[in-house]
């Protein structure tokens, strides 16, 4: 009997599992279409195998772009089966495409409902490519799930050797194999070979046990993210408030502010019962609560990024309306 620990892998798709026309396609490998499943991503990285007992799920094969709720709400379901079904099940790994590998992460470390190390990992280079880095990703990710010492972290993110917590990790760089990176705060941790090492811990809660289930409903509200820039004049939050949209992230510039005319838009959308939160394009720090923003009705989205902050807010309409409420999960998630 093996001695090494137990860890799904769910395939999601994603340039970890993509195949280019030839080892020195980087950039355009999409266009071919071609995705190996989970199995087919272990029967390529058979080393992946020597580092856990690996139990290869199947689920879909798609570009990241295409994954959203539905899939945040079948990986949730899928997460809570396999822990059903193998409850000697060390931690979970999901192959997942860089381009919204951060918000799955940050949806299900919201709404998942078990409790052993989840990890998500992706690749900057197809694993067809040379010096892809897909084999060792994987290989790295595989062990932050079965270490002990993952367990009661949230949702992780391993690319590059490093772990990132779900909730504060962003892509940085297209192309770049350091693209993802936690720019207040830094990386949780590392791995060096067989050794996984954590340094901090985020403070943040997290799944399970929120107050945000997600698995038996069919959308969430309809939150839309409005990108400020010079001269804008409102189009963007009228169109979203006529649209239907219950939320508006407003990409503020920093420190979370918006120009007057997009400023006026948004103090219409609260009259209007939509609830706005402030966050800013910089990709980092803090939007404070300011004055102004309090006298317009306008919540500060704490130092998440806008699409992070769209999914929170989602979430915490499904849950209340209040926005002395919304602005407590703000500060608590």
């Amino acid at each position: 009997m093996s001695n090494r620990s137990k860890v799904a892998f769910i395939g999601t798709g994603g340039t970890i599992s993509s195949l280019g026309t030839d080892s020195l396609d980087i950039l355009n490998y999409t266009a071919t279409g071609l995705r190996l499943t989970a199995d087919a991503i272990l029967d390529r990285v058979p080393e992946a195998r020597t580092v856990a007992d690996v139990v290869a799920v199947p689920f879909r094969a798609v570009a990241s772009p295409a994954i959203g709720f539905s899939e945040w709400r079948d990986l949730v379901w899928l997460c809570e089966r396999l822990t059903c079904e193998h409850p000697d099940l060390a931690g979970i790994v999901i192959g997942h495409g860089t381009a919204t590998l951060e918000e799955t992460a940050y949806a299900l470390s919201l709404t998942l409902t078990v409790a052993c190390p989840v990890v998500l990992v992706g690749a900057q280079r197809p694993i067809s490519a040379l010096s892809s880095d897909a084999g060792l990703n994987l290989v790295a990710a595989l062990r932050t799930a079965a270490a002990p010492a993952s367990h009661s972290r949230g949702v992780l993110v391993v690319l590059n050797d490093e772990i990132q917590a779900a909730r504060d990790v962003t892509k940085t760089s297209v192309a770049r194999l350091q693209t993802f990176r936690t720019l207040d705060f830094g990386a949780l941790g590392q791995i060096d070979g067989a050794a996984v090492h954590y340094y901090r811990r985020s403070e943040r809660r997290h799944a399970p046990g929120t107050p945000f289930d997600i698995r038996d409903r069919s959308t969430l509200p309809r939150v839309d993210v409005s990108y400020a820039h010079a001269d804008a004049d409102g189009t963007a939050v009228r169109a979203f408030v006529a649209a239907g949209a219950r939320g508006i992230v407003s990409a503020g510039l920093a420190p979370g502010m918006t120009p007057p005319a997009e400023a006026d838009a948004l103090e219409d959308a609260v009259s209007a019962g939509v609830i706005v939160v402030q966050s800013t394009r910089a990709g980092s720090g803090v939007v404070p609560l300011t004055t102004r923003l309090a006298e317009r009705g306008i919540l500060s989205a704490d130092n998440l990024t806008p699409q992070k902050a769209r999914i929170l807010l989602a979430l915490a309409l499904t849950t209340t309306r209040d926005p002395a409420a919304i602005a407590e999960i703000f500060a608590t998630y």
